[in-house]
């Protein structure tokens, strides 16, 4: 798989079970529809995919297969880089650009709406935002937000 990696490539952590296979942990579910055909179209890219998944030990290590026999090599497993060592005193969260994750609110989105979100027509990186006031933190209209809330008082 040949990448190029440039300004526009981002960080992409990515869940296994009930994102990239169907729920059936420990078990491995089926593919997901589009699952491996958009990852390897974010590497083709040159988005940095990170496994991002609850799995260890051998259950890691089977995700990690199944998905090497499906095209995809991850730049790393559950960690930002693949040298980083994790001592078992820091937290597992990454620094990662985006996350696909089925625990989403609402829900996963599907791999299809995913690649036409970041790549709507399969063009550069687009991060579309589906509410771009919620990503400032600038207070304007806080008072109609609680009083939508809690109602006037």
């Amino acid at each position: 798989m040949q990448s190029f990696i440039n300004s526009d490539s981002k960080v992409i952590a990515v869940d296994f079970d009930g994102t990239i296979v169907e729920h059936k942990y420990p078990a491995i579910g089926k593919e997901m529809l589009f699952a491996f055909a958009t990852l390897k179209a974010l590497q083709q890219k040159g988005h940095k995919l990170i496994l991002w998944t609850i799995r260890t030990g051998p259950l890691l290590q089977e995700a990690v297969d199944y998905c090497e026999q499906n095209g995809v090599v991850f730049y790393a497993v559950n960690k930002n880089y693949p040298e980083e060592t994790l001592d078992g005193n820091v937290s597992r969260k990454l620094n990662a650009d985006i996350f696909i994750d089925d625990r989403n609110v609402g829900g996963f989105i599907g791999w299809s709406e995913i690649w036409s979100t970041l790549h709507p027509e399969g063009g550069e990186f687009e991060h579309q935002l589906r509410n771009a006031e919620a990503h400032s933190n600038y207070k304007k209209n806080e008072g109609s937000f609680i009083k939508k809330l809690f109602g006037s008082k």
